[in-house]
């Protein structure tokens, strides 16, 4: 007598890349919605009187290091591509130094953003354009440090010995592909457009 053959093994969940998925497109909205509200302030104060401004007078958003934080999100995403190649080769010095660039860059997003903050000296809550400005680029900012923290937790499980975890690095360059998009928006509405 002769027995059927094994069932195929089961394809595997991708349950950590579909949840950041999940997330992202969440945060995505997030940020879609805060500036939504931030366009539909401006457009009511600018209609509100002739001589009516959005930006209070005096404050001046520096361009240099929002030009950088733009920049260095593109350079981000190369990184964290990097870390996808090198993990699905189980190459750990490169999965390492992709990384690691990856989270040093995320750093330096945040130290820029601050400076911004430092710089420009604009009280909390004089303006609507203060209390928006605060709150759009404060989440985005949150944003940034759970990717930070995220890619952290990428790079201990998969160096600490779990190299057939690729998905979680994939997950990781969801996330930061999604975070450079959303950026993108945020830099043309808040800090372009003003």
């Amino acid at each position: 007598m002769h027995a059927l053959p094994p069932a195929p093994a089961a394809p595997p969940r991708r349950q950590v890349f579909i949840g950041t998925a999940i997330g992202s497109v969440a945060a995505m909205m997030l940020i879609g919605g805060m500036l939504a509200v931030y366009i539909r302030l401006r457009q009511q104060t600018l209609d509100s009187a002739d001589d009516a401004v959005w930006v209070p007078d005096g404050i001046t958003i520096p361009e240099v290091p929002v030009n950088v934080m733009l920049m260095s999100f593109f350079t981000l995403c190369l990184f964290a591509q990097w870390a996808v190649y090198a993990a699905r080769r189980r190459d750990r010095p490169h999965l390492g130094v992709a990384l690691g660039l990856v989270a040093l860059i995320g750093l330096a997003i945040i130290n820029a953003q601050g400076y911004v903050y430092n710089r420009m000296e604009l009280p909390v809550g004089e303006t609507a354009f203060a209390g928006m400005f605060y709150a759009v680029t404060g989440a985005m900012l949150a944003l940034v440090i759970i990717g930070v923290a995220f890619t952290a937790v990428a790079a201990f499980r998969v160096l600490g010995g779990r190299e057939a975890d690729t998905e979680i690095v994939a997950a990781n360059a969801l996330y930061w592909y999604v975070l450079s998009a959303v950026f993108s928006a945020l830099w043309l509405i808040v800090y372009v457009t003003k």
